[in-house]
């Protein structure tokens, strides 16, 4: 077992990532015990039977769209996104999609090449726990939610910008002529 970061904690994870080997197909592939997070593509070919357990969830690949779960937001536990490498932005979408369209209120997660200098710009969008790549300090990257004090910008965790959060009060004294 591994450790994540949950709700700003280091927490022990019980999930286990399934990601599909070299000639799996998703309707052949064996699900473990357990609590397992599984692909999207697993889920749409065996979902009634995975809802049945009630210890499934889902992951995104990249490439794949949130709405894909807007029947299901409602009844999983988790959902995982996963960044196949540093670059890859989409996943910052499809967080903030699942929040603020689709209204998911459980676990999301980070999955893949996660580090610290991402984790703050995470959250912003909706994720609340991160898997950070195992080669790299979980301490470390925890500090990586804190690294700014103060966002500019509206997202999900900050609905209004600053400019509408500062009260500016009008010091300057009348131009005379």
């Amino acid at each position: 077992m591994r450790d994540i970061i949950k709700d700003r904690k280091i927490v022990a994870d019980d999930w286990q990532v399934l990601r599909l080997a070299e000639g799996e197909t998703a309707e052949g592939v064996a699900i473990p015990e357990g609590k397992v997070i599984v692909p999207l593509a697993v889920w749409q070919s065996r979902r009634d039977s995975l809802l049945a357990r009630g210890d499934v969830a889902v992951w995104l690949a990249s490439d794949e769209r949130p709405e894909a779960l807007k029947d299901d937001v409602a009844t999983l536990p988790l959902i995982a996104v996963d960044f196949p490498k540093f670059g890859d932005g989409r996943g910052y979408s499809t967080a903030y999609n699942l929040r603020a369209r689709l209204g998911y209120q459980g676990e999301l997660r980070a999955i893949g090449d996660v580090l610290r200098d991402q984790l703050f710009y995470m959250q912003r969008v909706g994720f609340n726990a991160f898997a950070t790549r195992p080669d790299r300090s979980i301490e470390d990257a925890l500090k990586g939610l804190t690294d700014f004090s103060e966002a500019y910008q509206a997202s999900w965790d900050q609905k209004a910008p600053l400019f509408r959060r500062v009260e500016r009060t009008a010091d300057v004294e009348p131009a005379t002529k």
